[in-house]
């Protein structure tokens, strides 16, 4: 069985003095400090990346990472959009299936606010197709037209879509690592402005800047060795097309459907099972689309069911989603995100989230999104 022993991630935000670097090395040897791990008891090191290529023309990070650890081991990249952090986890918990008594980490970082809007807007456009590009589409106006069809096919409103940035600046103002931690009212997000008819401003996640690190384990010594502890009951990953145009339906992510359905047989976990969730909600009809798609909501209620507030931390709710605050308030550097669910889930099962903790749980589930849904990771972890 494989084992997550350990979590570090830096702040998330506008980060104008430190480098990519500089967060890469911070998250590295955050989490073996916190793991009581040296650097030569790992094995392999995943990184997921996005936009490194891109903004920075540097490809060739592992090697930059084997610079900055001092190490000659195997290190990998791992690039899908914004899910390159759910995907370089996958691909660990692979290696470690194929590989006993190994030791490796994984680290997601991006750097983002470097960049002027227009450049950064544009690299993120590279995880739409072409000719979503080709017609000036950014991902706003992607996941804004899947918002029109569910709010006309289900007779919901911007109101209930509200109901999840609410929801999730509270969660985040309980988060020290958020980007955002000012609360914000339902009534403050249907004010601010369009973006993309009908998401406004408090609708969509922020470009930011961030890294985070797990540590995996298959090693029985260092195992029984690490003072907290929890299983990778599974990790699925499922690919659907790029182009909206070419999806069965746009009131569903049919890539988070597969890797969900996977992910519960794997496990043998049922879906009631699951007590707190951090779900891709880069904006916040994707929230709803997630809990619907993850088969925790039927389709079509999930809009009016934001409004009941039953995911929110403190209530009486069997779920609770998104407790570092989403992609909304905590921030979303692109390929940390991923890692960063999947800590957030640790934290919680292991009873260290502190003033946003959980009651009781047990088992928990991340879902990472690689653009407008072409790529879809989900894992359950558990105690």
């Amino acid at each position: 069985m494989v084992s997550l022993i350990g979590y570090y991630t830096t702040q998330f935000g506008e980060l104008w003095d430190r480098s990519l670097s500089d967060l890469i090395k911070e998250a590295i040897f955050g989490v073996l400090r916190n793991t009581g791990l040296e650097k030569s008891q790992i094995d392999a090191i995943f990184f997921g990346n996005m936009l490194a290529g891109i903004l920075e023309n540097n490809l060739h990070s592992p090697s930059k990472i084997a610079e900055i650890m001092g190490v000659n081991i195997p290190i990998f990249r791992a690039e899908s959009a914004c899910a390159s952090g759910g995907v370089a986890f996958h691909l660990a918990k692979n290696y470690l299936e194929a590989n006993s008594n190994k030791t490796v980490l994984v680290i997601g970082a991006e750097k983002m606010t470097d960049y002027s809007p227009e450049e950064t807007t544009s690299a993120l456009a590279s995880a739409a197709s072409g000719e979503e590009q080709e017609a000036g589409l950014t991902f706003p106006g992607l996941y804004a037209m899947m918002a029109n069809y569910y709010l006309e096919k289900y007779d919901s409103t911007e109101e209930d879509l509200a109901y999840v940035s609410y929801k999730n600046h509270y969660h985040g103002s309980l988060n020290e690592k958020a980007q955002f931690r000012k609360i914000v009212s339902v009534e403050q997000v249907l004010k601010s402005p369009y973006v993309a008819y009908p998401l406004k401003v408090l609708d969509c996640c922020a470009a930011s800047d961030g890294a985070s690190a797990v540590i995996l384990t298959n090693h029985n010594a260092v195992k029984k060795k690490s003072k907290y502890s929890v299983n990778v009951l599974a990790s699925e990953v499922a690919t659907d097309t790029i182009s909206l145009k070419e999806r069965k339906r746009l009131d569903e992510v049919l890539a988070t459907k597969f890797a969900a359905d996977k992910a519960f047989l794997n496990s043998k976990i049922n879906r009631k099972k699951i007590n707190v969730a951090e779900v891709h909600d880069c904006f916040s009809i994707a929230e709803v689309l997630a809990l619907e798609d993850l088969g925790f909501w039927k389709k079509g209620e999930g809009g009016k069911k934001t409004k009941e507030l039953s995911t929110i931390h403190g209530s009486n709710g069997d779920l609770i989603v998104n407790t570092s605050g989403g992609l909304k308030a905590a921030g979303h550097p692109v390929g940390a995100t991923g890692i960063k669910q999947i800590g957030e889930i640790y934290l919680q099962l292991t009873v260290q989230a502190t003033n946003r903790q959980v009651k009781n749980a047990r088992y928990g589930l991340a879902h990472n999104v690689g653009g407008s849904g072409g790529t879809a990771v989900v894992t359950i972890l558990g105690v």
